[in-house]
């Protein structure tokens, strides 16, 4: 969130043929899984034949890889991801259960969880264990409801990702190591830099990609632009320094961020000039102002989804808690109780994307 404050493809080689096999087998295995449990069985009675059952977005589409300046799915069509972000799983992983996650694959139709693993305030850093853990516990659990899981590393302040280069080298190790057979797994390498160069943040892509390629050589690799995710624009500059001087790796993206308050043309015009000459995903967005606050703006939000939805790109809405702020889709207190589908524990922003998530 700008500016806030808290609260390649596998290669044609054998190896990389049988990679990606694997990794396509664990999604039709996926949604074997959740079509068992979702299957009712009467006591004593013999199986009933299984009914149609609409592909869950992981089975439908298996491995991802970047085609152009597509997202692609296994079958190398362009496909767009549309779900939530969590909020900072160090103040609300009591919004991350089950029953939430349900709801979210089955009665919001997402096709995507982004999990944001703060750095700082309170997070990752106080626990590297326990916070890779419960990252891992929160991906799994998207898994299982045939949804991708983005993987987020949310440095946000110090805005240099490189403050945290080691730290990040093991965190991503450590999930890479484990989702390298997996097909439903994107890694977000660096939330929002700000008050540094893009040859900076560049320069700790190209350390990073490497690290995760290591481990996981087809999965999709987000990259954090400078200026909070805007391109430059939060500073002045625009989509022109990365497109002149692009990271030098292959299967990634470029992720875009706005709040539709604050962030209006110009914010939209670049994110319409940039996705013509890179690979853009909007890793996250609200209808309020760039602190997740005030009142919603869904006449501009409609005019950013819009644009999102012509071009086929990617999107997570910012958050999926019962945070007291607008942002939050959940009214305060929600999480405490058992009750997530419907609309009646939403906010008015959460009525909002709900719907569009759902269309």
């Amino acid at each position: 969130m700008h500016q806030r404050t808290t609260p390649p493809t596998g290669s044609a080689s054998t190896p990389g043929r049988r990679r990606l096999a694997r990794k396509a087998l664990i999604a039709v295995s996926t949604l074997g899984a959740v079509t068992a449990l979702m299957a009712p069985v009467r006591a004593g009675a013999a199986p009933a034949p299984a009914a149609p059952t609409a592909a869950t977005p992981l089975a439908a589409n298996g491995q991802l890889s970047v085609c152009g300046r597509q997202l692609c799915n296994a079958s190398g069509e362009a496909v767009a991801l549309n779900g939530m972000s969590t909020h900072g799983t160090q103040w609300y992983a009591q919004c991350v259960t089950g029953g939430s996650l349900d709801a979210l694959a089955q009665d919001w139709r997402a096709d995507v969880l982004r999990v944001s693993t703060y750095v700082q305030e309170d997070g990752y850093e106080t626990d590297p264990a326990g916070f890779t853990a419960r990252a891992q516990k929160f991906v799994d659990a998207a898994h299982a409801r045939g949804m991708y899981a983005v993987i987020d590393w949310h440095m946000l302040d110090p805005g240099d990702p490189n403050a945290n280069l080691s730290r990040a080298k093991t965190f991503f190790t450590a999930m890479a190591k484990k989702y390298k057979n997996h097909p439903g797994v994107l890694y977000e390498i660096a939330n929002e830099p700000s008050g540094v160069s893009w040859s900076a943040v560049k320069s700790y892509a190209e350390k990073i990609i490497p690290v995760i390629r290591a481990q996981d050589p087809d999965g999709v690799v987000l990259v954090g632009t400078r200026a909070w995710s805007s391109f430059g624009v939060s500073e002045g500059a625009n989509e022109s320094e990365v497109v002149n001087n692009p990271v030098r790796a292959s299967n990634i993206m470029y992720t875009f961020h706005f709040y539709a308050a604050s962030h209006r043309d110009e914010y939209l015009k670049t994110l319409d000039r940039a996705s013509d000459k890179l690979p853009v995903f909007v890793t996250e967005f609200g209808t309020q102002n760039y602190a997740g606050e005030g009142a919603n703006d869904f006449t501009m939000s409609q005019r950013y989804l819009d644009l999102m939805k012509r071009k086929k790109i990617s999107w997570t809405n910012w958050n999926y808690s019962d945070d007291h702020r607008s942002g939050a889709v959940f009214k305060t207190g929600t999480c405490n109780g058992s009750t997530w589908t419907g609309t009646g524990v939403l906010k008015e922003a959460g009525v909002w994307i709900r719907e569009r998530i759902r269309q």
